[in-house]
C-alpha cells in the first residue's frame, strides 16, 4: 500500500469528507511520473533499459527533492523514491522493460489481499487510517455503524486494487510497456480521487441519521444526541499510501 495524500480541512459549510482527510490525488499523481519517465526515455532511447531507468530515477529524484524541499511528510517521499528504485533494479537485473512495472503489479496484489483480510477479521484498513489520521486509535471500532461503514467502504478500495491487477497482469504477461504506462496514469489518481468519492458516499449511507461523523464515534452505550451532530472542522491530511 502505499501508499500518498493532501493536507487540508473541508471548507466552511461542509461536512467533511474522506479526501479532506486523508487526499492521496497529490501523492498519487507524483507517483505516475516515474513510470512516464521511464517509457519516455525507453521509447527515445531505441528501446534501451538504462536509459528509461534513468530517467525514471532522475525523475523520481527531482519529484522527491520537490516534495521534500516544500517540507511534505519525509516518509512519504522516502516510500515513494525507494518504490522508484526498487522497480529500477529489478528492471536492470532482469532485462525486461515490462519488469520496471513488476513491483508495481505485486504491490496491488498484496494490498487487495491485506484489505479483504482487515474486512474479514473486522479491523477494515480504511477505519484504521482515519482513526490514525484522527488519532483515534482504535475506538472507532467501538461504534457498530463506523465499523459496518468502514468495512463496505473498504470493499471500494479492496476493487481497485483487483481492477489494477486485472488490467496490469496480461499486459506485463505481453510485455506491453507503453500499456502498461498508461495503465499505470490512468489507474492511479483517477483512480484514487473516485475511491475517495466512492467510499465516502458508502461510509455516510451506513451511518444512521444524526450520527455526529467519523470525528466522533459513538460506544455501545453512548446513544447519539443532538448535542453530538456538528463535528469538528479542523481536519488534518496524512499521506498513506493510498495510491498504489
Amino acid at each position: 500500500m502505499s501508499s500518498t495524500p493532501e493536507h487540508g480541512a473541508a471548507p466552511a459549510g461542509r461536512e467533511e469528507s474522506l479526501a479532506d482527510l486523508l487526499g492521496g490525488r497529490r501523492g498519487a499523481l507524483d507517483a505516475t511520473l516515474p513510470p512516464v519517465a521511464f517509457a519516455v526515455g525507453w521509447l527515445l532511447g531505441g528501446e534501451s533499459l538504462p536509459v528509461g531507468v534513468g530517467a525514471a530515477l532522475v525523475t523520481g529524484v527531482a519529484v522527491a527533492g520537490w516534495r521534500w524541499y516544500h517540507r511534505h511528510r519525509p516518509r512519504s517521499v522516502l516510500v515513494g523514491l525507494l518504490a522508484v528504485c526498487v522497480a529500477a533494479l529489478v528492471a536492470l537485473r532482469t532485462g525486461r522493460a515490462e519488469d520496471f512495472f513488476l513491483v508495481q503489479l505485486v504491490a496491488n496484489a498484496a494490498s487487495a489481499l491485506a484489505w479483504m483480510v482487515s474486512i474479514v477479521i473486522r479491523w477494515p484498513l480504511l477505519g484504521v487510517l482515519v482513526g490514525v489520521v484522527l488519532g483515534q486509535r482504535g475506538r472507532w471500532r467501538r461504534d457498530p455503524a463506523l465499523l459496518r461503514g468502514y468495512g463496505r467502504g473498504s470493499w471500494v478500495w479492496t476493487g481497485t486494487y483487483l481492477l489494477r491487477v486485472a488490467v496490469f497482469l496480461p499486459l506485463w504477461l505481453g510485455g506491453q510497456v507503453v500499456a502498461l504506462t498508461a495503465a499505470r496514469v490512468a489507474l492511479t489518481w483517477p483512480l484514487v480521487a473516485a475511491a475517495l468519492a466512492v467510499s465516502w458516499v458508502v461510509v455516510r449511507r451506513s451511518l444512521p441519521a444524526g450520527h455526529p461523523g467519523l470525528r466522533h464515534p459513538v460506544g455501545l452505550a453512548a446513544p447519539v444526541t443532538s448535542a453530538t451532530i456538528a463535528p469538528e472542522r479542523s481536519g488534518a491530511g496524512s499521506d498513506q499510501g493510498l495510491e498504489m
